[in-house]
C-alpha cells in the first residue's frame, strides 16, 4: 500500500492570525520562522492522527484487489472516492464503474465497498500497483471547518517551538507538549 498526495490544500488548518494572536507577536515578526513552525505542526499533528485536516486529494496505490469485498481508506475523514482504476499485465488502464462500488464516508477510516452483486475485476493484474483509487479527505476546504481541539494542538505546538528554539535550554524541555498529544489522542487513528 502506498500513498501519494496529488492535490495539497491551499490553506492551513490555523490562520497566521490566530498563530501571531496566540503568541502575542506583531504582524511581521518573524513570518518566515512562524510559517515554518506551523507547516511543521500540522504535518506533526495529521501524522500523529494519520488523519488530513484541509481538503485534498491522494492515490491509494495497491497491488492487487483484496480477497474481501472492502478496502479501507486511510486518511480520514474520506470525503469522496473520486475513481478506482486497476492496470493489466500490459499496463493498460481500466476505470471501474462508479455503480460497482459503494463509499461510506461516515466511518473512520472511510470504506469502498463492492455494490452488492459486484465482484473485483478479474484480470491478471501487473505484479506491482495494479490497484489506484483516487480519493478526498479533509475536514473541508477551509480552516473553520477543523475542529478546535485540533487548532489548539497546533496553536500550543507553535508556542513551544518559538519560545524554546533550541534543544539546548537550562531548563529541562519536553519535545512536545503534553497537551498536544492530549489533545490529539481524541480522534486518533490507528494505522492499518
Amino acid at each position: 500500500m502506498a500513498l501519494t498526495i496529488v492535490t495539497a490544500p491551499t490553506v492551513k488548518p490555523v490562520t497566521d492570525a490566530e498563530i501571531r494572536l496566540h503568541l502575542h507577536i506583531d504582524s511581521g515578526d518573524g513570518s518566515a520562522l512562524v510559517n515554518t513552525y506551523i507547516n511543521t505542526a500540522v504535518d506533526y499533528c495529521e501524522k500523529f492522527q494519520n488523519r488530513v485536516y484541509i481538503e485534498q486529494i491522494w492515490y491509494l496505490t495497491l497491488d492487487n484487489f483484496p480477497a474481501a469485498d472492502i478496502i479501507t481508506i486511510p486518511l480520514p475523514p474520506l470525503m469522496s472516492v473520486s475513481s478506482v482504476t486497476y492496470y493489466g499485465t500490459g499496463s493498460t488502464a481500466n476505470t471501474m464503474t462508479t455503480t460497482s462500488y459503494v463509499v461510506d464516508s461516515a466511518s473512520s477510516p472511510g470504506r469502498l465497498s463492492l455494490a452488492y452483486g459486484e465482484s473485483w475485476p478479474s484480470i491478471d493484474m501487473r505484479p506491482v500497483n495494479g490497484v489506484v483509487v483516487k480519493f478526498t479527505a479533509g475536514y473541508g476546504s477551509a480552516a473553520t471547518s477543523v475542529p478546535t481541539f485540533v487548532k489548539q494542538a497546533i496553536k500550543l505546538l507553535v508556542g513551544h517551538w518559538y519560545e524554546h528554539r533550541e534543544d539546548t535550554d537550562i531548563k529541562k524541555l519536553e519535545n512536545i507538549p503534553a497537551g498536544v498529544d492530549s489533545l490529539l489522542t481524541f480522534e486518533r487513528i490507528w494505522p492499518i
